[in-house]
């Protein structure tokens, strides 16, 4: 199983990224995927998860300003970030755990400037 994460950058506080996940080597339907963030010196939390009945679930770190969701054609899962804040600074990665076996992708840089 790989998983590949992609859409970090540098954003204004208030602005919006959407990060995405592509997964490979799994049925994607049958996938559950999940976004966690690693800030600056803090350990690495969970964000949001992408159910395989294609509703979202969130940790109280960003609800109501991320929306995760999936594209089973195209085997990606998006999480869409809205009115960052500096405190969102973090390398995100999406993972996904299979046979209590965690799967790791490599991350990718949100860096909000106020």
């Amino acid at each position: 199983v790989q998983l590949q994460a992609s859409g970090g950058g540098l954003v204004q506080a208030g602005g919006s990224l959407r990060l995405s996940c592509a997964v490979s080597g799994r049925p994607f339907s049958m996938t559950v995927v999940n976004w966690y963030r690693r800030p600056p010196g803090k350990q690495r939390d969970l964000v949001a998860t992408s159910h395989t009945g294609g509703y979202g679930s969130y940790t109280d770190s960003m609800k109501g300003r991320a929306t995760i969701s999936r594209d089973n054609a195209k085997n990606t899962v998006y999480l869409q970030m809205n009115s960052l804040e500096p405190e969102d600074t973090a390398v995100y990665y999406c993972n996904t755990r299979i046979n209590n076996w965690d799967y790791w992708g490599q991350g990718t840089l949100v860096t909000v400037s106020s």
